[in-house]
């Protein structure tokens, strides 16, 4: 094939080098101009694209594969034709072939398990969609400079010969054979015996060309070679591989017999399937040498051409029998009788280059931990965790998910990201859409197939299969809305936060999938799960408790149990950290829920810090930068009091002392008053207060209403102020004249989506404001009054805050990267494209969480305690008999 030039263009895609070239085409380093990024493209022989029938199976079969979303299989972005020659363009690899890596060196026991089981679990994910590789050998995988195994070229082996189910045995797919004798073989020797026959082949070919590279990972030979291509065939066909043992006596027998188990010549006596593999592979932990020999369960015997006696193997199948037996009579025992042993704590800690913000839920049976974690690049994923293994992996395609919850059967995991729901297979594979939501406070999934979450005038209902939502409760006039649901054993009822404006009017609820009717079952403010043996897990002033519960009654009873002291607190809304499963496992994260103000100039350098962590709610910057006005979360997670700090010396003194919930403090322009939320009225709603800011004097009704108003700032002359309004859903931006006599108007509409944060540039020319209307968080600019309307943000935006020379607007993406976008002109108004400048770690529970000063120099930003995010997961087994009084 005819080599490129760097600079030729295939579709989008601009050729930069050659860097491969292989039986199946040259594959080059190109760079995608849509998207700005280098990727590899692929570009095949054009006689294969001759038949129309094979081009077309081909594209079949790799947009099947361009559909795989796993860690360990190659991600396929896109396929075309370039003058007759297909083309595949996908993720650009650094790293080299596991074929390179054996050239210059042979892998430890322990780094081949390690690289077996990544391929293993990529084979798995694409054969549970039905997609069948037919070529693994070790020029198809891939070892990147992190070591992590990427399958490579899924969808070419159709594309290698026709549509005919019995091919010749010259027409054998991707065989590369070299008929010169003495010559080495190339992919012959990785063939399946059916295969090699020209027989129907299934995704067991798959796994005996596995067997085939892990014998050589192990061994540094290949399992079949012959002096010609007809030898290696026959030798496939015939013959086994030389004992591992014989020449590796480090090989353990039970990592030898996962090796001959993949290499039975007929495919019903291998593994019937991936996931075997790495549940075999996964159960020798720490296994390499013959000191150390678990049992397998799972394999069938192995034949005595293992050089084994009869009478020998007998005896060992008698004894593994005997040892599962025990092992399933103590695994029973433990689930059924918790109650006579003592509970067992670990520690879990969070993924090398990670923290965690929290959110973990544990399956219900007991065996696995997912969790949230974000990365150093500030993307937060799912990840998983076996409770038996050392090692947590991310799930991919995961970006952004939020509020985690299994399905009963412990394989679905459900989550929110950008207004969505979806669910994952925790073992691999691609995330599935469900439905549009409004909000992610939460879900359950019972096994009847039913999810409830949280939504804008409810709880609502949805199929795990996806469809459209349907409304599942009613709020109470003096609630704000239905949160955390939770269901219990039978399947119908559930438990469920009704949050309220008022400490007095949050409940823990019961309702059921019969009725859009709830009960109370008593005061609480926050998140609840049922626990097996019948108890209610829930936080009251920071301590994790389980209150007595009668299942078959619906009735709670006696005095709350401390289980745990110092729950922390991941997000808004009354969420803690912690999650049980219904035999007896218990995960939650400790912290203090506290924030550190920290002064950061505008590269992220930390500046210095400002008085003691404490449990911030709202950050707001006086005019002249001396100040900050804070609203303060009690232990419960609500907005308590507004306190005043002092920015040189860090002290700090309240303002407000009512018994209600008041906060997000905003400042007149002349730095003399304050504008905050409060309930103090009791009739369930936050209306709009106004005070003097030296705390003299009482607060003010400003504004009466039937909805929450949230003021967000205040105009540089005096005479508008901007606020959120809330009610049984998001109701818009509204502004209101502060000269007095008027009716608030609205500036923006929300219909499906919604809008906050409005703050007024310098010049009151304009404001800036966040909308969910594009699906995810962005920042967008109008006219003031509203007549034109800009976007601003592209990768996610909120919380908009201007320069005072009104030449720089900034704002925070959900991952906490600080954003500048300089405005290029007033009229008409135009900004350049935004520019990051730093990443910050931002604690996501705040309502406000930075400030800047007017210079746009340094910002105060509310970060969480280091202590927290190093925090480990604890999980304790069979933790209720660590009950204790309070």
């Amino acid at each position: 094939m005819m080599t490129i030039d760097a600079g030729t263009k295939i579709g989008r895609y601009e050729i930069r080098s050659k860097i491969g070239e292989g039986g199946m085409g040259t594959v080059y380093r190109a760079h995608d101009e849509k998207l700005n990024r280098d990727v590899a493209l692929k570009l095949l022989p054009a006689e294969l694209s001759e038949n129309s029938e094979r081009l077309h199976r081909f594209e079949q079969e790799a947009e099947a594969a361009g559909a795989l979303n796993h860690p360990n299989i190659l991600a396929v972005f896109d396929i075309g034709v370039h003058d007759r020659s297909p083309y595949v363009v996908s993720e650009l690899l650094e790293g080299e072939t596991l074929r390179e890596f054996f050239d210059h060196r042979k892998p430890a026991t322990r780094k081949s398990i390690e690289f077996a089981i990544q391929l293993a679990q990529g084979l798995a994910a694409a054969h549970e969609k039905g997609i069948v590789h037919r070529d693994i050998k070790p020029d198809n995988i891939f070892i990147t400079r992190e070591e992590r195994v990427k399958i490579l070229d899924f969808g070419l082996a159709k594309l290698a010969h026709p549509a005919a189910e019995n091919i010749p045995q010259t027409e054998i797919a991707t065989r590369k054979v070299r008929t010169d004798p003495g010559t080495v073989m190339g992919t012959v020797g990785y063939m399946s015996p059916e295969q090699v026959r020209g027989a129907t082949v299934d995704h067991r070919t798959d796994i005996f060309s596995f067997g085939a590279v892990l014998y050589e990972m192990l061994s540094g030979r290949r399992a079949f070679r012959g002096d010609s291509a007809i030898e290696t065939l026959n030798a496939i066909l015939k013959e086994e591989p030389t004992e591992l043992s014989a020449s590796s006596p480090n090989i353990a027998p039970s990592l030898e017999r996962v090796v001959w188990h993949c290499l039975e010549k007929s495919p019903e006596r291998r593994f019937q399937s991936a996931q075997d593999i790495v549940f075999a592979l996964e159960s020798l932990s720490g296994v390499t040498t013959q000191q150390s020999q678990p049992t397998l369960t799972g394999l069938k015997p192995i034949s005595t051409r293992r050089f084994m006696q009869r009478e020998r193997l007998i005896w060992i199948s008698a004894c593994a029998l005997l040892i599962l037996i025990v092992s399933a009579l103590a695994f029973a025992y433990w689930l059924r009788e918790p109650a006579a042993r003592s509970a067992v704590r670990l520690s879990l800690a969070a993924p090398e280059r990670t923290t965690l913000p929290g959110e973990i839920t544990v399956s219900p049976d007991g065996l696995r931990v997912v969790f949230t974690a974000t990365g150093s690049d500030g993307k937060r994923l799912l990840w998983t965790r076996p409770l038996d293994s050392l090692v947590a992996q991310p799930v991919a395609g995961t970006e952004g998910a939020v509020c985690p919850f299994w399905s009963p059967d412990s394989r679905w995991v459900g989550y929110f990201a950008s207004d969505k729901l979806y669910k994952v297979d925790a073992a691999g594979g691609r995330p599935q859409e469900l439905c549009d939501v409004k909000e992610d406070r939460g879900g359950t999934w019972n096994s009847d197939g039913v999810i409830l979450f949280s939504g804008p005038d409810g709880l609502y209902r949805v199929s795990a299969q996806g469809g459209a939502p349907v409304l599942a409760t009613k709020i109470d006039p003096q609630e704000e809305a239905h949160r955390w649901p939770y269901f219990l054993p039978d399947g119908r009822h559930f438990i469920f936060l009704g949050d309220a404006g008022t400490s007095e009017g949050h409940h823990i609820r019961l309702g059921s999938l019969d009725s859009q009717d709830s009960q109370v079952l008593f005061n609480a403010i926050t998140r609840v799960a049922y626990a097996p043996p019948g108890y209610l897990l829930y936080v009251r002033q920071g301590a994790l408790v389980a209150q007595p519960f009668d299942t078959g009654k619906l009735k709670v009873s006696g005095e709350p149990l401390t289980v745990a002291e110092h729950v922390k607190a991941v997000g808004a809304n009354h969420e803690f950290d912690f999650s049980v499963s219904s035999n007896g496992v218990l995960a939650y994260q400790t912290g203090t829920g506290a924030a550190q103000l920290v002064w950061a100039d505008r590269t992220g350098k930390k500046l210095g810090t400002v008085g003691d962590p404490d449990n911030y709610g709202s950050i707001a910057l006086s005019p002249d930068g001396q100040r900050a006005a804070v609203g303060m979360l009690d232990a419960d997670g609500r907005l308590s009091d507004i306190w005043l700090l002092d920015l040189s010396r860090g002290s700090k003194s309240r303002l407000t002392f009512e018994a209600s919930s008041e906060g997000n403090p905003v400042w007149s322009p002349d730095g003399n008053q304050l504008v905050f939320s409060s309930n103090r009225t009791g009739d369930g709603w936050a209306h709009l207060y106004i005070m003097p800011a030296n705390g003299t004097g009482q607060a003010q009704l400003l504004l009466p209403s039937d909805f929450d108003d949230s003021a967000t700032s205040w105009s540089s002359d005096g005479q508008t102020l901007l606020f959120s309004r809330y009610g049984r859903t998001p109701v818009g931006i509204w502004m209101l004249a502060m000269s007095g006599g008027q009716q608030p108007k609205q500036l923006v509409q929300a219909t499906g989506f919604e809008v906050a944060y409005a703050t007024f540039s310098p010049n009151g020319r304009y404001f800036a404001y966040t909308s969910t209307e594009s699906g995810r968080p962005e920042i967008y600019v109008q006219s003031f009054p509203p007549a034109g309307k800009w976007p601003v943000s592209t990768g996610g935006g909120a919380f908009p805050l201007w320069s005072s020379d009104g030449k720089e607007l900034f704002f925070v993406n959900e991952e906490g990267k600080v954003f500048s976008a300089r405005i290029k002109s007033d009229n008409p108004f135009q900004t350049d494209v935004p520019q990051q400048l730093f990443q910050a770690a931002i604690k996501p529970e705040i309502d406000w969480p930075y400030a800047v000063t007017a210079d746009g120099a340094r910002f105060l930003i509310a970060a969480p305690v280091e202590s927290d995010n190093a925090a480990p997961i604890t999980v304790v087994i069979n933790w209720a008999t660590a009950l204790k009084q309070k």
